[in-house]
Order: structure tokens, then sequence, then C-alpha cells
């Protein structure tokens, strides 16, 4: 991803391993640089998979929210799923949580600070202890996961992004918004 768009990074858009997002100060500059990297996805032979493509919708399902006309509202299932989650019992089940969660790490103010505990114990040659910090810290996590809303309804005085995920066949992506201005 970083070489196929070495030259749009923090111009035009954002990379993180197999996702992207472009932005622009306004809708019509976003999809500007939106059409600049489908068809750079094009040169590269990059392709994407339209089904998890959701531009403009009326509902849908977006980081485990329901969009609706009407809201945001949780999608009841994921929620569940999170919040039945037990700790850790071991540096892999620390492992596997940490990278699910790091997916919403933009989301969580402090994430690394409430991550701190847990990720101490994958330093080598420390033990695992799972102490009450480290219990706080996944519960804490579970709860910011589960929160209404991770998501806001858009202010369309502010700029918007295209959110993409990737792999070595398929690209999503999902329009979105930041609260305050990060260009």
């Amino acid at each position: 991803m970083m070489a196929t768009f070495h030259d749009m990074i923090e111009e035009t858009m954002e990379v993180f391993m197999d996702d992207f997002s472009v932005f622009g100060d306004y809708f019509s500059f976003c999809l500007s640089h939106l059409d600049k990297m489908l068809k750079r996805c094009k040169d590269t032979n990059l392709l994407l998979n339209w089904e998890k493509c959701h531009f403009m919708v009326k509902e849908g399902i977006v980081l485990s929210h329901k969009i609706l006309k009407s809201g945001i509202e949780v999608d009841r299932e994921k929620v569940d799923v999170i919040a039945k989650l037990p700790p850790p019992t071991s540096v892999k089940g620390i492992r596997s949580f940490l990278g699910h969660v790091e997916v919403y790490r933009r989301f969580i103010q402090d994430f690394s600070k409430i991550t701190r505990q847990m990720t101490h114990l994958l330093e080598k040659e420390t033990p695992f202890i799972f102490l009450t910090e480290c219990r706080e810290a996944f519960e804490t996590l579970k709860k910011k996961l589960t929160e209404v809303p991770l998501l806001v309804a858009p202010d369309w005085d502010l700029p918007f992004e295209i959110m993409c995920d990737a792999s070595d066949f398929i690209v999503g992506a999902v329009l979105g918004q930041r609260k305050t201005k990060h260009f």
C-alpha cells in the first residue's frame, strides 16, 4: 500500500497496513482524491470488492454500528460478543485481544495508556500475571468498544475522508468524517 500510494500519503490519503483513508477539505475534493486513488488502483491492478464499498447509503453497518436515517445505533450482535469476552489467560490471548481492538485505536482516546499494562505482559521474560490493572484495562477497552456512539452524524462544514480496507484481492471503502479537522 505504501509503495502504491507513496505520492498521495499525507497529501490526500492515509495508509494503515492494508487500510487507507482518502480525505479532502470539501466533499468535492474528497471525490476528486477518490477518483485519483481509484485510477491508481486500476493502474496497479489492485482489485475492489464493490460489495464492501458503501457510499452515501441510507443505512448500513459501520464499525459495529447501525447507521440509519434516524440516527446511529450499536449493532447489538457485536456488542454482545465483546461484552461476553472473558479476560485473556495467556500471552497469546492478550495478543489476540489487542490485535482485534487495535483496529479501533483511533476512536479510543488514550488507547496506548489504557493498554500499557497488558502490552507490558508481551515483553520478553515477563511472567504472565494478569494483575488488577490489566483487568481494569481490559474492562475499560470493552466498555469503550461498546459505547454509543463511536460514530456521529456528519458535519457538512468539516472535511470528509474515505476509509478503505484492502487485501491481495479486494478493497472496501466507507465515507467518514472526524469530529475535528486534522488536515
